[in-house]
């Protein structure tokens, strides 16, 4: 069954409006964990009435077999909302924070990749090979941005961990795509050398950086020599998505090419007079977008249930993958906070939290659908979508529970 662009956003629209009237009316539970909720039943249900309605069974696999889950995450969605997280992020709170961002973003994935890669090899035995395993290590490390600025925008927290998870969430992706591309090069015949490696690592990080501080320069400039908020809002978005192109035509990280924009254009704006740029109608506009995508994003995720195949490996493997990768975040963040509490004697202790808030989301499975089949060892992508719909639906829908817990200990302790 053929459906056009046109009504593919429809179905996605209206699935994103009546689902989420549904969680707020009926479930009262967060938009975005009430919409992937029932996204994935509905998803279920219509890939389970093949003998019942075959025309809507059929009209359900059309619809899955063209949305490209992997194109649109990559190279549509992810630059705008990668733009609008690192744009509407305090940047007073993140310099604060910057070396727990630091360690985290940077030593704990690269960490993460390797212990979450030898858990799974331990766990799956002989059902999965090494290169399979450090290919999912790599792609499920680095906790999403996208997962987690919507979850940290919905629950009450601390600033300073705020902006950890967020800062954590922003920057670890250029390490993680390094760690990513480098193993898939291997897995399919190439052996890059360090130097190569290191080569790499500074022509896509660098250079991404460069190109977005300029490029936020240059729009910042612009912006405040006109008096109009929707050039304003034009301007942002020629940065968001043409700097993320740029980077791509460049062969540089566009991903971190659209945080470090986001952080450039925010700081290069705060230093204009005031009343030359119009923030409050551009801070509006981003907002309103983000808040818009995620929720397209979410009725994603659930639809993509279609394409799991479940077996006995994918639950194995998908229960090991949920394990591998708390318990590693949970090591990974232990450590951390002990190296902030030498260095930092009036650091106060988060680990839970930030363990807790380490989320997985959509960009591990664009990741995990960009691998070529024939390395996928059957396992690795619904080992993925598990971790993520464990990550979203229980981790995010649970956290404020955690955080409440845990001000009501404090209370009593100081009591």
């Amino acid at each position: 069954m053929s459906l056009n662009a046109l009504e593919i956003i429809s179905v996605l629209a209206a699935t994103a409006a009546l689902f989420g009237w549904l969680s707020v009316r009926v479930l009262r539970v967060p938009i975005t964990i009430g919409t992937m909720l029932l996204t994935v039943i509905f998803s279920l249900l219509l890939t389970n009435l093949g003998a019942a309605a075959p025309q809507v069974h059929a009209w359900a696999e059309g619809l899955a077999h063209h949305i490209d889950f992997e194109a649109l995450i990559l190279h549509g969605m992810l630059p705008l909302l990668l733009f609008a997280g690192a744009f509407l992020l305090d940047l007073d709170h993140l310099a604060q924070e910057k070396l727990p961002v630091a360690l985290l973003a940077v030593i704990g994935t690269v960490i993460s990749f390797f212990a979450v890669s030898a858990l799974m090899k331990l766990f799956t035995g002989a059902h999965a090979t090494w290169i399979q395993c450090l290919l999912f290590g790599a792609l499920i490390s680095p906790t999403d941005p996208i997962a987690v600025l919507e979850m940290l925008r919905r629950v009450g927290i601390n600033k300073s961990i705020e902006a950890q998870l967020a800062g954590e969430s922003l920057f670890n992706d250029g390490v993680g795509a390094v760690l990513f591309l480098t193993v898939l090069q291997v897995a399919q015949g190439n052996h890059p050398t360090l130097g190569h490696i290191g080569w790499f690592l500074l022509l896509q990080a660098g250079g991404a950086i460069l190109l977005g501080i300029a490029a936020a320069w240059l729009t910042s400039q612009l912006m405040c020599r006109v008096l109009s908020y929707q050039i304003d809002i034009l301007l942002t978005l020629m940065l968001a998505l043409g700097g993320y192109v740029l980077a791509g035509l460049w062969h540089l990280s566009g991903p971190l090419e659209a945080v470090v924009a986001g952080l450039a254009l925010r700081y290069f704006n705060r230093l204009q007079p005031d009343g030359r740029i119009a923030d409050d109608r551009v801070n509006e506009f981003w907002a309103l977008s983000d808040e818009v995508q995620n929720s397209l994003l979410f009725v994603l995720l659930g639809l993509e249930v279609m394409s799991l195949t479940l077996n006995t490996l994918t639950l194995r493997t998908g229960a090991a993958a949920i394990f591998s990768v708390n318990a590693v975040r949970l090591g990974v963040v232990a450590a951390t906070t002990g190296i902030l509490c030498l260095c930092q004697k009036n650091r106060r202790s988060a680990i839970l939290t930030m363990s807790w808030g380490g989320l997985r989301g959509g960009l591990s499975i664009a990741l995990a659908l960009s691998i070529p089949v024939a390395l996928t060892g059957g396992w690795i992508f619904g080992a993925t979508y598990i971790t993520v719909a464990f990550s979203v639906l229980v981790q995010g829908g649970s956290l404020n529970l955690i955080i409440s817990r845990h001000h009501q200990r404090e209370e009593a302790h100081v009591g």
